[in-house]
C-alpha cells in the first residue's frame, strides 16, 4: 500500500452551528480545552455514526496498513488497545504480530493524571475492567515497554497531531518513556480536521493510519 503523505485539509464534515468555526485563541489554554471538547463530541458522535459494517471493512484495512508500516515484527513488542467508542478494532493486527514472533501489549490506566503502564497479553488470557470500564490485563500481568505504540484518535491534524479524550495519557507516557517508541494513531478518514490547536504538553505521531492509508506529518 503506497503512502499518502497529506490528509484532508478541511474540517472532517461540515459544521452544525457556527460556533465550530470560531477559533481559539491558541495562546489561551482555556479557549483551546473549551475548543478541543466541542470537537471531540462532534467527531465522536460522527463516529458512532458510521454503519458497523463500514468500521469492520475500514478496520481490516487500517490493520493491514498498520502490519505494512510496522515492518517485520519478530522480536518487538507491539501495544494497541481495546477499541472503545466505535474505535477500529484491531484484532487481526495482533493476531499476525503474534504469529511471526512479536509480542503484544494493552496500556492500562493505573490512576488520573499519571502515564499509563502497559501488560503484556495475547487473546485468550484474562481481562478485568479497568478506568471507565476498557478492559485491561490483571495487575499479574508481564509489565513491558513497547517498540511500537498504537493510540486510537478522536481527532488528527496535517502535523499528526493527536486529539484524543482529554485525560492527556498518552502525551504525559511518552514524554516519560526512556526510549521513544513508534507511535501509530488510528482512526477513521473522518477524524481528520485542521489543526488541534496543539499546546506545549501535545506530543505528534510518527504517523497516522486510517482506512484511506498512512499520513506522515506534513
Amino acid at each position: 500500500m503506497s503512502k499518502q503523505r497529506e490528509p484532508p485539509r478541511e474540517y472532517a464534515s461540515p459544521p452544525c452551528s457556527l460556533h465550530e468555526l470560531e477559533a481559539p485563541d491558541p495562546t489561551q489554554r482555556s479557549d483551546v480545552m473549551r475548543w478541543r471538547k466541542g470537537a471531540r463530541a462532534r467527531l465522536i458522535a460522527e463516529r458512532l455514526a458510521i454503519p458497523s459494517r463500514d468500521r469492520r471493512s475500514f478496520s481490516e484495512r487500517i490493520a493491514g496498513a498498520l502490519e505494512e508500516a510496522i515492518g517485520e515484527s519478530a522480536g518487538i513488542t507491539v501495544s494497541t488497545y481495546a477499541p472503545f467508542r466505535g474505535e477500529p478494532g484491531l484484532s487481526s493486527l495482533v493476531a499476525r504480530v503474534l504469529a511471526r514472533g512479536g509480542r503484544h501489549a494493552l496500556p492500562v490506566v493505573i490512576e488520573r493524571g499519571r502515564p499509563l503502564l502497559f501488560r503484556a497479553w495475547v487473546p485468550g488470557e484474562p481481562l478485568e475492567p479497568g478506568i471507565w470500564n476498557i478492559p485491561q490485563p490483571p495487575a499479574s500481568a508481564e509489565v513491558v515497554l513497547p517498540d511500537v505504540v498504537i493510540a486510537p484518535i478522536v481527532g488528527f491534524d496535517a502535523k499528526c497531531y493527536r486529539l484524543g479524550y482529554g485525560g492527556g495519557f498518552y502525551d504525559r507516557t511518552l514524554a516519560s518513556m526512556p526510549k521513544r517508541p513508534r507511535v501509530f494513531g488510528v482512526g477513521y478518514a473522518q477524524a481528520a480536521i485542521a489543526t488541534i490547536y496543539p499546546m506545549a504538553h501535545d506530543i505528534p505521531m510518527t504517523a497516522i493510519v486510517t482506512e484511506g492509508g498512512l499520513f506522515e506529518p506534513r
